[in-house]
């Protein structure tokens, strides 16, 4: 199958620079699989679209502000570091700029100026293709790394989104139900709920559970090649409680809806069910799991999220499973009808 397959036409303008004016407002394009029809609607109105007993499964997994801005020691020059992921204690996969000025044994410091009681520090300690480095960091006066982090660390904001980021950005970047920290970008699905819709859900009985999936800077990698079949994504990591395990086995033993919301819940869920042969278990661990057309869904039988980049595995998984020409055709009305693309955007509803 042909990466270029998964390709449409985007004006640049449909794609959001901001999150709509109000958290819960956005559009929602629902996709009915059985009849192929499509509805026009809001997110706010979803708990009308679901059935009492369905089981919604979100991902809540938090936001740090993982992009650092400092310089050089003891040159000065600017540098960029974006935190990927803790490897250990000190230790961090991180990705920095400018890559051929920082190799191993070069150190940096950040700090903000308008936060000069946080610094932190960092030493190159090995190097890896695309930007890619392993780093120590450390901060001063016995603070904790996580806590100048915070202090000093942008938001780190999709690549697409052309501003910087603002004050703003540290809630509306990150969901109302966002618990376990460690992403660097946002499960945007999420983004569109509000304690206002949860409880309309609730009402409905429309049942609830988490499961965490970190999402990593690989969502935003590109397909580099040419058959989709050979590309691969980067591991991220995941948990399931036993909780969530046994409500999940619940749901599907007694044949309920299980509702998807978003990409990376998606890849969890069925990363687990690849493992316990259809039945998920209590675990934490690492997916790489890649899914295009042709997979065989165990576990998720709706879909909520976001519009995706043209040719990205991110499409590919919502092709698999809703379809690729009824997928890119719903795509097509979206962009007719202006919906707004990517993390700040409109949603696309699955049933």
């Amino acid at each position: 199958m042909n990466v270029s397959e998964f390709d449409f036409d985007l004006p640049p303008g449909l794609i959001a620079q901001e999150p709509p004016p109000v958290r819960g407002s956005s559009r929602l394009l629902v996709v009915r699989r059985d009849t192929r029809e499509i509805e026009h609607t809001h997110v706010a109105r979803l708990a009308d679209l679901l059935d009492k007993g369905d089981l919604l499964v979100v991902n809540d997994t938090k936001v740090f502000p993982a992009r650092l801005l400092g310089t050089r020691v003891p040159s000065g020059g600017a540098v960029e570091c974006l935190l990927l992921s803790k490897l250990d204690d000190d230790r961090w996969d991180a990705l920095v700029h400018p890559g051929q000025k920082l190799q191993p044994g070069a150190r940096m410091t950040f700090r903000k100026p308008d936060a000069a009681a946080h610094v932190l520090h960092a030493e190159v300690l090995d190097q890896h293709f695309h930007g890619r480095r392993t780093i120590r960091l450390w901060s001063e006066d016995g603070e904790s790394v996580d806590g100048a982090v915070d202090a000093i660390g942008h938001v780190p904001l999709p690549p697409y989104i052309k501003r910087d980021d603002q004050q703003d950005d540290r809630e509306r970047y990150q969901t109302v139900y966002a618990r376990e920290r460690g992403s660097v970008a946002a499960p945007t699905a999420g983004l569109h709920f509000t304690p206002e819709i949860l409880r309309a859900l609730d009402d409905r009985g429309i049942e609830r559970t988490a499961i965490t999936l970190h999402v990593g800077y690989g969502t935003f990698q590109p397909v580099r090649v040419e058959h989709v079949e050979a590309h691969r994504l980067d591991p991220e990591r995941f948990s399931i409680g036993e909780a969530a395990a046994d409500t999940i086995n619940r749901a599907k033993a007694e044949g309920r809806r299980i509702v998807s919301v978003g990409t990376t819940t998606t890849r969890a869920l069925e990363t687990a069910a690849r493992a316990g042969r259809g039945v998920i278990t209590p675990q934490s661990g690492w997916s790489d799991l890649f899914i295009y057309p042709g997979f065989a869904f165990r576990i998720v039988s709706a879909l909520m999220t976001n519009f995706h980049l043209p040719q990205s595995s991110l499409l590919m998984l919502v092709s698999a499973f809703g379809g690729r020409e009824e997928v890119l055709s719903a795509y097509r009305t979206a962009v007719a009808r202006e919906y707004k693309f990517y993390s700040y955007g409109d949603a696309m509803l699955i049933l």
